[in-house]
């Protein structure tokens, strides 16, 4: 079955009929869900998040043709497994930002200058984004992050160095910050 399966995505694929790719991997948090099309990684679903309901996301926002080909994710779940171990601090993969828009997206993508070991306030992404007052809104660009881990919204803190929220949870958003060396 599961060699049908490849069989079929990798027809899909080749007749330009598969849209988006999706896959699972394993972290140190628990599986992600990775998703990606033509132009690049456009969603890591985390532990916590309902895999169906991002699937179905994706299937309404991007394109209904969603197929599992985790071959066309092995370069994204490499990067992130070298992550994990401590022997990747800046990820090289292509980025499809589709799912974020407009003032999200400017903030999203100051995120994504944030080296790593380091940290920036959500006062900073608004700045960063043009709009020095809409921090709640970089707040909630930082939440509605379609792309966590690669785009390392867990870099993000509170004014006073508190961690704020995480979609993943804050028991994640720590691990990942202890990971990069920033708490320990």
């Amino acid at each position: 079955m599961k060699t049908e399966l490849r069989h079929l995505a990798e027809r899909a694929s080749t007749e330009g009929l598969l849209d988006v790719a999706y896959t699972r991997t394993d972290s140190p948090f628990g599986q992600l869900l990775l998703a990606s099309t033509p132009r690049g990684v456009v969603r890591i679903g985390l532990p916590s998040q309902d895999y169906d309901e991002l699937l179905d996301d994706l299937a309404t926002r991007v394109s209904p043709r969603v197929l599992e080909a985790p071959a066309r994710l092995d370069e994204a779940r490499r990067e992130l497994d070298l992550y994990f171990a401590g022997k990747l601090t800046e990820f090289d993969l292509p980025l499809d930002w589709q799912l974020s828009k407009d003032f999200r997206r400017r903030v999203l993508r100051a995120i994504d200058r944030i080296p790593y070991g380091q940290t920036r306030s959500y006062t900073e992404m608004a700045r960063s984004a043009g709009n020095e007052r809409a921090i709640r809104a970089a707040g909630t660009a930082c939440g509605s992050n379609p792309i966590p881990i690669v785009v390392p919204c867990h870099r993000v803190l509170r004014s006073g160095g508190a961690l704020g929220g995480y979609g993943g949870g804050l028991p994640m958003k720590r691990g990942l910050l202890e990971l990069e060396g920033i708490l320990s």
